[in-house]
């Protein structure tokens, strides 16, 4: 299928970055959009993330839309079914679904400087144009593997924690866990119960702290849904004590020792091996890598038949898992907790913009974005969660919201009908990167550890180094100053 109709907009995913930019569009009236999605239905990380014990670490009524408000929200921290069915109901109420294309995966995206559009190709050979193209496929989409040799050997089951295989039956089995990250604290307890024995492979422990969850009452889902201005003050409570913590995570470090605290009292509450104590508690500052909630992960350690092996991984044979001290550890199911390639921006999608220029290029030191969102010679290009835009202390939606809020006045701008493309300034990049830069030199991400906030080279391309407020404000004015307007050129 070749459209030869050019869309106003193009919007690639349907998580809350996409679905939070289309229910905008509408409520502006603007119709000729679509939404490309690579998948059958919509949802984004909550859709793809269905292990067992998948929750959020952000509360409920924050990690939802300002502008759609849930009152009945089930836990103060949504399990991953009652988010994915949020998501769906807001593709329902606002009638997105006849301009969702799914099973639609971009592969390249080219701008036509001439025409003043972008060329899309997915990967049934479809083609779409569009004057706008606005990418929302979030930072963590595309599954890491871990880089072991013999990994295709294994002759038992394997697969990545974002691609669960619920059709696999663990019960009774030998399980080996790769990684201890975000989604193994998760899945591990729920696991654990059902199988022989479990080999987790840590590479290096978490600051795992208490999560404060429970069930929301029936009378406090009434006062919600009753009384809005409750739900709305409750929000408002969450989101400032939330922010207070980017003080400690951006300035003044020492603050986060509360953490450490409450981590290693933990640890020696629930867990009664000292050795798999002494391995649990890691040896980089807290908050240096992501620091993650849970209630029953100390506890899940302490089963007898868990063992926390920190031993190199030296290969994978066909029946297990060969440590570097020479042990092997046969196992029937390999599952890999190893996280997601949050540092490819964008990928595996080839973008060039002006002049042939290929965003890998323009990338080659790092992905880097003004406001999150720009990248100079890539004119119409907005990036929703676009590089140095994630948080570690709250709503990555409030962090979007703004951010739709900044592309809708760009929308507006390029309704014009003598604008050809807007394309920021490399030198209001250059400058904008630079000042974040040397913030986040002074942020607890720098103390010395390595993480998938980072590239390779050292480079935190993906955290905010401030308050989400400060964001907000910045982005709440669009300066035509960082712009290049180009016009319409003159037909002769």
């Amino acid at each position: 299928m070749t459209q030869n109709t050019p869309l106003d907009i193009a919007i690639i995913g349907t998580g809350f970055g996409g679905l939070g930019m289309a229910m905008q569009l509408k409520k502006a009236g603007i119709d000729n959009f679509a939404l490309l999605e690579k998948a059958d239905s919509v949802g984004g990380t909550w859709r793809d993330n269905t292990y067992p014990g998948a929750a959020c670490d952000v509360q409920s009524h924050l990690y939802s839309f300002s502008f759609e408000p849930k009152s009945d929200w089930t836990r103060k921290f949504g399990l991953q079914p009652e988010i994915r069915a949020y998501l769906e109901g807001c593709a329902s109420k606002y009638q997105l679904q006849r301009h969702i294309h799914f099973n639609q995966e971009v592969t390249a995206a080219d701008f036509d400087a001439d025409a003043g559009l972008w060329r899309l190709q997915t990967a049934t050979g479809d083609r779409f144009l569009t004057r706008i193209l606005v990418t929302a496929t979030g930072q963590l989409n595309q599954p890491a593997y871990p880089h072991l040799d013999g990994l295709q050997r294994f002759q038992g089951h394997a697969f990545h924690s974002a691609r669960w295989d619920h059709r696999h039956d663990l019960s009774d089995k030998r399980v080996a866990v790769i990684g201890t990250g975000a989604s193994a604290i998760q899945f591990v307890p729920q696991i654990l119960p059902k199988v022989r024995e479990l080999k987790l492979f840590q590479r290096s422990g978490a600051w795992v702290i208490p999560k404060p969850d429970r069930p929301f009452s029936g009378f406090e889902q009434y006062l919600f849904n009753h009384y809005p201005v409750l739900d709305r003050l409750y929000r408002t409570q969450i989101y400032w004590r939330n922010e207070s913590r980017a003080l400690a995570f951006t300035r003044f470090g020492f603050l986060l020792n509360v953490f450490k605290w409450q981590a290693k009292h933990l640890a020696k509450k629930h867990v009664r091996d000292p050795d798999k104590r002494r391995k649990l508690i890691p040896d980089y500052p807290v908050g240096c890598k992501r620091v993650l909630i849970a209630n029953d992960w100390y506890q899940a350690i302490d089963q007898d038949h868990l063992a926390l092996i920190t031993d190199g991984i030296d290969h994978i044979d066909e029946r297990g898992v060969v440590t570097t001290d020479g042990q092997h550890h046969e196992v029937d199911t390999l599952i890999y907790g190893t996280g997601f390639k949050a540092t490819d921006f964008l990928s595996p999608i080839t973008i060039t913009g002006l002049n042939g220029q290929s965003l890998n290029d323009a990338w080659q030191d790092g992905a880097e974005a003004y406001k999150g969102m720009n990248v100079a010679g890539f004119p119409n290009l907005f990036m929703l969660y676009g590089p140095n835009t994630n948080l570690a202390h709250s709503s990555i939606v409030f962090m979007l919201e703004s951010q739709i809020r900044y592309v809708m006045q760009c929308v507006r701008l390029l309704q014009d009908p003598g604008l050809h493309y807007i394309d920021v300034k490399a030198e209001r990049q250059r400058d904008y990167v630079s000042g974040l830069q040397h913030q986040l030199s002074h942020s607890v991400w720098e103390s010395g550890c390595d993480s998938w906030y980072k590239t390779a080279s050292g480079r935190n391309t993906n955290n905010w180094p401030g308050f989400t407020f400060s964001f907000r404000l910045m982005t709440s004015k669009l300066d035509l100053q960082d712009y290049h307007l180009q016009p319409v050129p003159a037909r002769g």
